[in-house]
């Protein structure tokens, strides 16, 4: 009886209708849109070619590796901004990492609510505030608390360490990468928060009906299963923290050399570029600060590219 009324019915609505396929001028479009982000960043960087020009056909392969900035002689080398952007952006990445997945697993956990979104609310708030802001409130608060509390007592104790040597200054690497760590904080923590909400419940129930605490839960099933998309927000992160210029250039101390020590002033590539454009005169100089762009941008895309290759392998183990 069952089967010939569910025979009835079927015969009655028929077969499930399918989607229906997109007209040809809405794929076109939608193609078209997903090409402009790749086409946007081809015709920049060969924009930024055509203007380095000069400064590439003069120096070559030579202003990666040189060491010297000067005008007046129009020296151009690029290696100690290098070397600024990638360490503060790697000492950034080294204190926010920790303290933001931490933040993204209580916000994302159950349980007291008030807290969590007191937390969520501040953290929100701080992704809200101007880079100028965060640059004053680091020349005149932050790097004299940390010269205190921090690079004093390192160096003291630490001090027979290369890089944790002093003399320790109020305007250095070490400065700027704490205000690039709090900077990167919100991008980190709610991507963070969001992928470990996206992670089944069904595997935290099990975890816990075995007898797991919630330390044991958290660690060895719910981040190694959020572990890509953790990997997405630190690199999220780091393109922030290679790209910030104006709190980076007021406490980095912009001297143009290849500190001995993280408590020594530095330069990273974006300040170079913004403290001395409206300086640049005649065809070398202004020539090579856009150079400094493309390298930024090179060093940028090497950056994701080594993280995508490291979520592959991480991925294929897992699969494995």
């Amino acid at each position: 009886m069952r089967r010939s009324v569910a025979a009835s019915v079927d015969k009655v609505a028929g077969p499930p209708a399918a989607f229906p396929k997109p007209p040809d001028r809405y794929r076109t479009f939608t193609a078209l849109v997903s090409w402009a982000a790749p086409a946007s960043l081809i015709l920049i960087v060969a924009v930024l070619i055509l203007q380095a020009r000069p400064a590439i056909t003069r120096f070559g392969l030579n202003f990666l590796i040189g060491t010297e900035w000067n005008p007046v002689t129009l020296n151009f080398g690029a290696l100690p901004a290098i070397f600024g952007t990638v360490v503060t952006s790697a000492i950034a990445i080294a204190i926010a990492l920790p303290v933001g997945i931490a933040v993204a697993v209580v916000l994302a956990e159950p349980g007291a609510r008030g807290i969590r979104a007191a937390m969520g609310i501040g953290i929100e708030l701080l992704a809200a505030i101007p880079s100028v802001v965060y640059g004053i409130w680091a020349l005149y608060v932050l790097a004299p608390w940390a010269l205190l509390h921090l690079e004093i007592p390192i160096t003291e104790h630490l001090g027979f360490i290369g890089f944790l040597s002093g003399p320790p200054g109020q305007s250095s690497l070490f400065t700027a990468s704490l205000v690039l760590a709090i900077m990167i904080l919100p991008t980190l923590t709610a991507v963070s928060r969001d992928v470990i909400r996206a992670v089944p419940r069904g595997l935290r129930e099990s975890t816990v009906a075995l007898g797991a605490t919630w330390w044991e839960t958290v660690w060895h099933v719910i981040l190694p299963a959020a572990r890509a998309g953790i990997f997405g927000a630190t690199i999220l992160a780091v393109g922030r923290a290679l790209a910030e210029t104006i709190a980076v250039t007021m406490v980095i101390g912009n001297r143009f050399e290849i500190p001995h020590s993280i408590f020594s002033p530095a330069y990273t590539l974006a300040s170079v570029i913004a403290n001395e454009f409206n300086e640049a005169t005649g065809d070398i100089y202004p020539a090579a600060l856009v150079e400094l762009g493309l390298v930024l941008i090179l060093v940028t895309l090497t950056v994701n590219v080594v993280a995508l290759l490291l979520v592959r392998s991480a991925q294929a183990r897992v699969t494995i």
